[in-house]
């Protein structure tokens, strides 16, 4: 597959970036899902630790999935350590993961600012920063008149239903061009020579005396010396597959885009009591988003209700965009965990790995990701980063509670 009309940003490329190749009948690794996580995964696989004799598997295009359907928030302001770490650390990687993959991502580190708009939302974004820096992660906090300076079109007056009263802000925090992203690591486990199986989806999971063996496809059964399930809002479908039952629940999350403008938003801007995000993109467009349906699913489109308590959120903030005109909704299918934090590691099953429960924070983790869950397929056991997002932490009650910190809340 090769980008079309790519832009003036990206380098003289041949028009095919990966190659299209039939499936072999047996692989080491074979990662499900061809979006961000399984392509870093495999970019790391070979890149950290030499395995090479890998295929991914996407049922339908690479990076088409939430790849494809997110809005390219990039954060590592997480409150609990273990959550600040790996996000951190995934941070650190898009720093350099331009020159890493030698293919442009357009990472643009211009902040996010998240408002608070009661004395709660104070405190828990005060104790938040403290937290960060204690963390080594950069934040601040802002007051409303530093808020404007750092976002001036956000409307600060005192007379609005929800005043803003100060803000978290992130300097390093930013966004990136999510289909660069994928197609540069695409490129670059292809030219390791791991295949990328596109329209290739898995209808069956081969267990036998406990260990996983192999993959039922659409393109014909694929055996498999581990099998690592990276496949977002579908994960735990397939997981039921090895009897499996992960905890959860798959829902539709709804984001737009406006029309092409001139650049007006400096920033990034969330806000959970108002319940919207926006960003403006490299091209012009506005990029909105807020909270999850609240029915489970697997729908990728939107509803008009949702896309309306969107724009009257945003025309809050934002009053100067009341003129704006929506160019396109679409939807994505969000999985969550009861603590609000994903799952990555081992299961039940020997050499069947689990990457899922991201909720809306899975393309700012895609480095960091792939390379702790690479690590964790490599040995057979988790790297200290994600060790604290193992199942088992809900039986043992060892939780990591982020729903107040992941993003507009869910």
């Amino acid at each position: 597959m090769s980008p079309s009309t790519p832009g003036a940003d990206l380098p003289d490329h041949p028009d095919w970036l990966w190659r299209d190749p039939e499936p072999k009948r047996s692989y080491d690794v074979v990662i499900v899902g061809g979006g961000g996580h399984g392509l870093a995964t495999a970019h790391y696989l070979a890149k950290n630790h030499g395995i090479t004799d890998v295929a991914v598997l996407e049922k339908g295009w690479l990076g088409g999935g939430n790849m494809a359907r997110n809005t390219t928030i990039i954060r590592s302001n997480y409150l609990w350590d273990e959550s600040a770490g790996i996000y951190e650390h995934a941070l650190k990687l898009w720093e350099g993961l331009e020159e890493e993959l030698d293919y442009p991502i357009l990472f643009s580190q211009r902040g996010v600012l998240n408002l608070a708009h009661s004395l709660q939302d104070v405190r828990d974004s005060v104790r938040r920063v403290e937290a960060n820096r204690l963390n080594g992660v950069d934040a601040e906090w802002l007051d409303a008149e530093q808020v404007k300076e750092v976002c001036p079109i956000v409307n600060t007056s005192p007379d609005v239903r929800y005043p803003v009263l100060g803000g978290t802000y992130q300097p390093r925090a930013g966004i990136a061009k999510h289909d660069y992203v994928a197609w540069g690591l695409a490129r670059s486990a292809d030219a390791a020579g791991i295949d990328i199986i596109q329209n290739c989806e898995v209808t069956g999971l081969d267990v036998v005396g406990g260990r996983v063996v192999g993959v039922q496809t659409t393109r014909g059964p694929i055996g498999a010396g581990k099998v690592a399930l990276c496949s977002a809002g579908h994960t735990s479908v397939l997981a039921a597959m090895a009897g499996i039952e992960l905890p959860l629940q798959s829902h539709p999350l709804q984001a737009l885009v406006s029309e092409l403008l001139e650049p007006v938003h400096p920033t990034v801007v969330m806000s959970n009591a108002v319940h919207v995000y926006v960003s403006q993109a490299h091209k012009g467009e506005l990029v909105m988003g807020a909270g999850i349906d609240a029915y489970n699913s697997y729908t990728q489109r939107g509803a008009f209700h949702i896309i309306e308590e969107q724009m009257s959120a945003a025309l809050e903030l934002f009053p100067v965009f009341a003129r704006a005109h929506v160019l396109r909704t679409w939807g994505g299918i969000v999985d969550v965990s009861p603590d609000a934090s994903p799952i990555v590691g081992l299961s039940p099953v020997d050499n069947l790995y689990l990457n899922c429960g991201w909720g809306t924070g899975g393309f700012k983790a895609t480095p960091g990701v792939g390379w702790v869950y690479a690590h964790t397929i490599a040995h057979d056991t988790p790297h200290p980063l994600n060790a604290p997002f193992s199942l088992d932490r809900f039986t043992t009650g060892a939780l990591v509670d982020e729903h107040g910190a992941a993003a507009v809340a869910h």
